[in-house]
């Protein structure tokens, strides 16, 4: 077969599954533009296959996607994505400089800098598509970073990278303890806000925007919500409230949808302040 081999295609089919892309350290990535963004980020990209290089039933062969793209590249996983201990939470809970992603790896700093910023936490996201859109809405909204728990699904599952649009590759990721970062958050004198039901009106509420300390916004399960031990450790409880109040309707928001409302008035209130 011209371009690659049979070995090669077991191995990038292989990619597919997380336990494969664990061992590996390597995930696939998929269209002419998430391609291009991966090479202008600071990923390292291991390979590049193209339809006209390798033939149309390899690509179809090594492709995730039901329509093959014209192109797919195999790209290293960046280091430094679990966060285990204190020292590497406080770390990141630190705004990063315009353009890092999650490809940079906070080294200790001594918390001497300002932990200050916006930041996302996920409590047990299962759903590919709804992670890759948080992602795409914490990229618009320049979230500082977003932190996920261990049992989020996998950032790398390529449901989930397609699904970002290339805000993969621009938007600082983590996964680490909810509860153990929401303490931490706490204790440099932040604030964690999560979604209920039973919350305050989250328009009527006063937010803190993370300029001077940090804030958190907890995103639950898209079946369960924010877990009991996350919930415990939530100082401000924040409720979207359906229009017109009242009225009979859908129980609850998607995930996503509850975070691109509830960022975006986060951000409209840091707007009002800094007129």
């Amino acid at each position: 077969m011209p371009g690659i081999s049979n070995n090669e295609i077991k191995r990038i089919r292989s990619l597919s599954v997380k336990k494969f892309r664990d061992q590996e350290g390597l995930f696939t990535v998929e269209g002419e533009k998430m391609v291009s963004e991966a090479m202008e980020s600071a990923f390292h990209i291991e390979a590049i296959y193209r339809t006209e290089e390798i033939g149309q039933e390899a690509m179809s062969r090594i492709s995730a996607l039901s329509s093959p793209s014209p192109v797919l590249a195999v790209v290293r996983k960046p280091e430094g994505l679990t966060l285990g201990d204190r020292g590497q939470i406080l770390s990141a809970l630190v705004p990063a400089a315009k353009g890092k992603s999650v490809h940079e790896v906070f080294p200790e700093r001594g918390h001497t800098e300002r932990h200050s910023g916006l930041f996302l936490a996920l409590d047990t996201i299962r759903d590919p598509g709804n992670l890759g859109t948080i992602l795409r809405i914490a990229d618009w909204f320049g979230i500082d970073a977003v932190f996920a728990s261990p049992e989020t699904v996998d950032i790398f599952n390529p449901k989930v990278v397609q699904a970002t649009m290339g805000a993969i590759f621009r938007v600082r990721f983590h996964y680490a303890g909810i509860a153990d970062l929401a303490h931490a958050a706490i204790d440099c004198g932040g604030h964690v806000y999560g979604t209920f039901l039973d919350g305050g009106d989250i328009y009527g509420k006063q937010l803190d925007c993370g300029a001077d300390s940090p804030s958190v916004i907890v995103i639950g399960n898209e079946s369960n919500g924010i877990s009991p031990e996350v919930a415990a450790a939530v100082s401000d409880r924040l409720f979207i409230p359906p229009y017109p109040a009242g009225e009979p309707g859908s129980e609850s928001l998607n995930a996503a949808i509850a975070t691109a409302v509830t960022v975006a008035e986060f951000r409209r209130r840091g707007m009002e302040i800094n007129r």
